[in-house]
């Protein structure tokens, strides 16, 4: 999503540099009227009237507008003027708002009264009289909507949600264009009745995966071996075909292929000079899972990957407090799954039984889901259900949040070590700080210390001053990136284990880490 913040004053400058967008200073009509038609979002410092009266000669249509917030001088309010749900306006407010310190303010009138609008389901695309029965829902008025791939009569009233069960299979001469294949594409659903917007993706053979025909279809697209579609069972199968590039068939084998387990084929093979096309219905929307770091904290530090992973899933699953450390992405239409501390694998099971069903979900985990948390589980668990595609969206772990706040202790060679003896024996976890010791490394203590494991920092400490001096830096950082963020830097032999929790990162430094002007730092040797 491309945003552009634009500002006028000295105060809104300096609330701007505050975002992670493009900025502007300056003539800001000038600039939104140049660039109105080029950007998905601006973010205006400026109050609502006058935004009001610079974009309104620009509005065409809701579907092609971009989004526009406005923020106040003092930064107290972030309004989504226009393209709160199409262009996305109120998640980009409730963004903005996070980032600053302000509060979102947001009209729609289904996110006002916390009601699901049809045009904002995760999975389903929204055809018809969105509007109208909108209204009738707000006003507790039965309201006509209906789940369907096919093409139906769009009646004022009727909404029509599109789930995405539709899989093109396509196969194509190298001389083929994108305008044949677009062409045969849009023919072939209109014939067969069929929705383009729930077409999910486009099959093929791999060596054309990459092919500038198929990929001017602007879906996503899934490449097969020859040998894998030789072996599905087709209609209409070619000796052709099969001499030409070793399967009998491309489209109707890569259809069914894509679309999984008990999928049908609902338009055979169809032909241009240079393609074919065929089209195959899933049971059920294909599962995906995206094991989401949502970083340390705030949104701030909170990647957009993960934010636009969060908002897409249909359910959200997770640890009580890391749910409420994203409940500004939630919203009333995602099925949120809470799961108390200690419950990880059925957690991880539960994830994958959701995606397994056809919905997208994503697990969210406080820094990196990959860095001690439930990435493991899951892909370890993944193989039960291979059906279901697993991604992992990174987020800044607790060790980079605290060296950063620390200044650059992790400039050299560093390593990671968890304290909990929970799941991993205290006599390995000792071996290993020894050897971490041994190396000259610095090194991150994760889970240092709680109210049941109290002693296990203090004697890390011992091994560690075992190669290490007394006075080795040492940084303690509770809550990084959080409102209520607190560091210490001291030593190792002054190191006070109450001042450290379940929420703090120490970082030891090694035998060349040092303080810079009141900044913990490891050189790497660049000025050697």
């Amino acid at each position: 999503m491309k945003v552009v913040a634009i500002s006028v004053t000295e105060g809104g400058r300096q609330l701007a540099e505050r975002l992670p967008f493009e900025r502007v200073h300056g003539d800001l009509g000038t600039t939104v009227r140049r660039r109105w038609s080029e950007v998905d979002a601006f973010v205006l410092f400026l109050a609502t009237g006058a935004a009001v009266r610079i974009i309104a000669p620009l509005l065409d249509d809701k579907t092609t507008d971009p989004a526009v917030v406005c923020v106040d001088q003092a930064g107290h309010f972030a309004v989504a003027l226009c393209g709160g749900h199409a262009a996305g306006a109120n998640d980009l407010a409730r963004d903005v708002a996070g980032l600053l310190g302000a509060r979102p303010v947001v009209t729609t009138a289904t996110d006002a009264v916390g009601i699901a609008g049809f045009d904002v389901r995760p999975g389903l695309v929204a055809q018809g009289d969105v509007a109208g029965a909108t209204v009738a829902l707000l006003d507790g008025r039965r309201a006509e909507a209906m789940v369907s791939d096919e093409l139906v009569a769009l009646e004022p009233g009727r909404v029509v949600l599109r789930p995405a069960t539709l899989v093109l299979g396509v196969g194509c001469s190298t001389c083929a264009t994108t305008e044949e294949i677009v062409a045969l594409v849009d023919g072939t659903l209109a014939e067969a009745g069929l929705a383009p917007a729930s077409v999910a993706e486009v099959a093929t053979i791999d060596r054309r995966l990459d092919h500038p025909a198929v990929t001017g279809l602007g879906l996503p697209v899934r490449g097969y071996a020859a040998d894998e579609l030789a072996a599905v069972e087709v209609p209409n199968p070619s000796r052709i075909v099969a001499d030409a590039v070793g399967t009998p068939s491309v489209c109707e084998a890569a259809a069914l292929l894509a679309a999984g387990e008990d999928a049908e084929l609902v338009v055979p093979k169809r032909t241009s000079t240079t393609a074919t096309v065929a089209v195959a219905r899933r049971s059920r929307p294909r599962g995906r899972l995206s094991l989401v770091g949502l970083g340390p904290g705030g949104p701030l530090l909170r990647t957009p990957a993960a934010a636009i992973a969060v908002r897409r899933a249909e359910v959200v699953i997770g640890y009580g407090p890391y749910l409420d450390q994203c409940a500004d992405l939630l919203s009333p239409a995602q099925e949120i799954v809470r799961s108390p501390i200690g419950d990880e694998v059925v957690r991880a099971k539960q994830s994958l039984a959701w995606a397994a069903a056809g919905h997208s979900v994503a697990m969210v985990c406080s820094g990196d889901a990959g860095v001690y948390g439930m990435a493991s589980i899951v892909l370890e668990l993944a193989d039960e259900v291979p059906d279901v595609k697993v991604d992992v969206v990174p987020g800044v772990t607790a060790a980079l949040a605290a060296a950063a706040v620390l200044g650059a202790p992790l400039g050299h060679d560093h390593a990671a070590i968890s304290l909990s003896d929970l799941l991993t024996p205290w006599d390995t976890i000792e071996r290993r700080l020894r050897a971490v010791a041994e190396a000259d490394l610095v090194v991150s203590l994760y889970n240092p210390r709680s109210r049941g494991r109290h002693w296990q920092l203090s004697r890390a400490v011992e091994l560690l001053r075992e190669h290490r001096s007394t006075t080795t830096p040492v940084g303690i950082v509770t809550d990084a990136g959080r409102p209520d963020q607190r560091l210490v830097i001291t030593t190792l032999d002054e190191l006070d284990a109450a001042m450290v929790g379940m929420t703090t990162c120490v970082v030891v430094g090694s035998s060349t880490s040092r303080l810079v002007n009141g900044r913990m730092v490891t050189p790497r040797g660049y000025r050697s």
